[in-house]
């Protein structure tokens, strides 16, 4: 799918140098929280009234394409069945997120639902997957679209199935 519309401007403030590291360590912080009380604190993405109970979290563990080493972040999810479903926005900036180009190299990953792990296999949907699956996921947290408007790259939705 190309995109048919300019991509419109991101807010000036989410540009700033500090943003990657206040994010980053508000990352590791939720993951040892997360971790800590097996999803009870953590667990869900608070975004206002639409959705009083918030967005559910899960923790994502990829293994580093480069140093080999598990990379573990929290990201909403979507439940679908026996697949776990994300989104590669990275807050519309222009790049894939480092998780995303990890499990591109080895799709072996992780997920952490409250105190459980799966080990599964994620994949790229295809554009027929992620035509059906991108309006149930702007539905579960519209700022989706939002990222989406704000980059010339097509934000990627990931399928994660339960391995072998």
């Amino acid at each position: 799918m190309t995109r048919s519309q300019p991509a419109t401007a991101r807010p000036k403030g989410l540009d700033s140098p500090l943003v990657p590291r206040v994010l980053k360590v508000a990352s590791r912080l939720n993951v040892a929280v997360y971790r800590a009380t097996g999803g009870r604190i953590g667990g869900r993405w608070r975004v206002g009234s639409a959705f009083p109970r918030g967005v559910p979290v899960c923790l994502l563990t990829t293994r580093g394409r480069r140093t080999g080493l598990p990379r573990t972040l929290p990201l909403l999810y979507l439940a679908d069945g026996d697949r776990v479903i994300l989104v590669a926005s990275q807050g519309g900036l222009p790049r894939h997120p480092l998780w995303y180009l990890n499990l591109r190299a080895d799709p072996r990953v992780a997920v952490q639902i409250r105190r459980e792990t799966r080990v599964m296999r994620a994949r790229t949907a295809d554009a027929a997957e992620r035509a059906e699956l991108w309006p149930r996921l702007v539905a579960m947290y519209a700022d989706f679209d939002r990222y989406q408007s704000w980059t010339d790259r097509e934000i990627p939705v990931v399928v994660c199935e339960p391995a072998g």
